[in-house]
């Protein structure tokens, strides 16, 4: 006889929800299940840092516990920026850990998935403020992945993507500034969506304006779906704001696609390395959409030759991690210092105090000039852009690291396999990772999809396509 535990434990969240709603089962006792599979696997993962499963009990156990489409599903929140009111977060820093801080409020979105209904366990593991494509910050130690413990679960979200995959719980909430919903979700096998600069609201705290963006890692297309569904809009004070869609997100889930222009690039334009399983992957992924119906071509954006995004990127990245340490300083009420904070990260915020406003000027203006150029491409008349998300699967743990000797070398590594993911941070678009292919060792391998800005719709779409035309669902890691 198997338990709740193990007969949920590979269920995506919208058929944890339809048990809730047929009354199958409560929401408390979801919890409960989750909680005994975090309790189990986690030991050899990692990828839990704060747990409060009373919190978590109490809140299913609500009468007023929310009627929306995820009601009594479990997840967990990122320790990275979302608050939830009177509970812990760290940043993945360990002196807000020592600090034992408590968030005063919620923010927006962590307001909206508490409407939706879902139930949050406690916080999964983030590198320290989410500056490096794997979690393995010295506040909480690596997160690993389930498909192979020696390998990374990827980064900022690796510990939201390892609690997924290895079926702790079925959803995540994730951001990405770089590519931190991508990484995991291609190290691990899941979904990952980056939603449009402006879909979804940062506040209160932060500006949509910026790199960074929220939402979750999955198991299934239509969860991904429902939750932007019901989370997307802007919030009080929003100056980005993405154009509404034109119906409901997940009325795009096996809705036809049409005949689409497809364009694919299964290398770096620029003649960095790429694996030749991610290569091996686009080209099949290309050859399948071609069997679909679908208009293929090896084309891409010519900007994408253009090195300059990476400077212009690096130095938003920099001045971005200075305003951390400010905030930090502010928050906990005294200065920070090199001991409070990882050396790559100190050594990025101090290049940042040698940036002054007319050189940051000039940098958002250079972003500016390439979004213009980068979605040139998709107005000309392209729909979708195919490309490896990462251009190697799951680093080993240990491969990015602190080198006291070396304070930027875990950026440039990083440089070196993130080469696909950060230029739509930088142009605002769309852009999802699906778990396509499958190294001979097993090994899952991300292709991404780039969509127009503003249409999540096309991308959700085409993703549940492909999603019934080369299922991942049925595969799972032995953990």
């Amino acid at each position: 006889m198997t338990s709740l535990s193990d007969d949920t434990r590979w269920l995506d969240a919208t058929a944890q929800a339809e048990m809730v709603a047929r009354r199958d089962v409560s929401p408390l006792e979801l919890v409960e299940a989750a909680a005994e599979r975090i309790e189990r696997f986690d030991g050899a993962l990692n990828a839990v840092t704060y747990r409060w499963y009373d919190h978590a009990r109490r809140t299913a156990s609500d009468p007023a516990l929310p009627t929306g489409p995820f009601r009594g599903v479990p997840y967990l929140i990122k320790d990275l920026h979302a608050t939830e009111a009177g509970l812990p977060i760290s940043h993945g820093n360990k002196a807000f850990k020592a600090a034992d801080y408590i968030a005063p409020t919620d923010t927006t979105l962590v307001s909206r998935f508490k409407a939706a209904g879902l139930v949050s366990l406690g916080r999964s593991n983030s590198p320290e403020l989410g500056s490096v494509p794997v979690t393995e910050p010295e506040a909480w130690g690596p997160t690993r992945n389930p498909w192979d413990t020696t390998r990374t679960s990827g980064g900022s979200s690796g510990g939201a993507a390892a609690a997924v995959a290895a079926g702790m719980v079925p959803i995540a909430h994730a951001s990405d500034g770089g590519g931190s919903i991508r990484i995991p979700a291609a190290c691990c096998g899941l979904v990952g969506l980056k939603p449009s600069q402006g879909r979804i609201t940062m506040a209160p705290f932060r500006d949509e304006s910026g790199l960074g963006v929220e939402l979750c890692v999955s198991r299934s297309v239509r969860d991904t779906a429902r939750l932007l569904d019901a989370v997307h809009g802007p919030g009080v004070g929003d100056t980005v704001i993405a154009p509404p869609p034109a119906r409901p997100y997940v009325d795009e889930v096996g809705a036809p696609a049409g005949r689409l222009r497809i364009g694919i690039l299964d290398h770096s334009p620029r003649g960095l390395a790429v694996h030749q399983e991610c290569t091996k992957g686009v080209n099949a992924v290309g050859a399948l959409l071609e069997s679909l119906g679908h208009h293929v071509e090896a084309t891409w954006p010519e900007v994408l030759t253009d090195a300059s995004q990476t400077t212009t990127f690096a130095a938003m990245w920099s001045t971005n991690m200075g305003m951390s340490l400010r905030r930090f300083a502010d928050t906990l009420g005294r200065e920070i210092t090199i001991d409070d904070v990882e050396l790559m990260n100190w050594a990025q915020a101090k290049f940042a105090e040698k940036v002054s406003g007319v050189d940051y000027a000039a940098v958002l203006a250079g972003t500016s000039a390439y979004r213009r150029r980068m979605q040139q491409w998709w107005a000309d008349g392209w729909d979708i852009l195919v490309t490896p998300t990462l251009s190697e699967p799951a680093l080993k743990v240990g491969t990015i690291v602190n080198d006291p000797n070396r304070p930027m070398a875990p950026l440039a590594r990083a440089g070196e396999w993130v080469t696909f993911t950060g230029q739509f941070n930088q142009s605002g678009q769309p852009a999802i990772s699906l778990p396509l292919h499958r190294t001979p060792e097993g090994l899952p391998v991300g292709i991404q999809l780039v969509a127009a800005y503003g249409r999540e719709d096309v991308l959700i779409r085409l993703a549940s396509l492909l999603e019934a035309a080369s299922p991942w669902a049925h595969l799972t890691p032995a953990i």
